[in-house]
């Protein structure tokens, strides 16, 4: 048996394509994170207005936010079940 598995593996909301006040449009579904694996969300926004939103499970990931070309970039990460979904 493989001494890896974990007893419960963290679940992760997946849409690649929401955009605020909507559902998701591309890619809904759950994601079972992966060794060294976090829930992630990235938001992006353009003059201060969330426009879309992305989550899936990231490995490595970092909480961060920087500007680039008027949009700013927020990549938050989570370590529960399903806790990407907070918008």
């Amino acid at each position: 048996m493989n001494q890896k598995l974990k007893c419960s593996s963290l679940k992760c909301l997946t849409c690649h394509l929401r955009t605020s006040g909507d559902r998701c449009r591309r890619g809904f579904g759950v994601c079972t994170a992966q060794e060294n694996e976090m829930c992630m969300t990235l938001k992006l926004y353009k003059d201060g207005e969330l426009n879309i939103i992305y989550m899936e499970c990231e490995k490595f990931c970092k909480n961060l936010q920087f500007k680039q070309d008027g949009w700013t970039y927020v990549h938050n990460c989570c370590a529960t079940d399903y806790c990407n979904n907070e918008i």
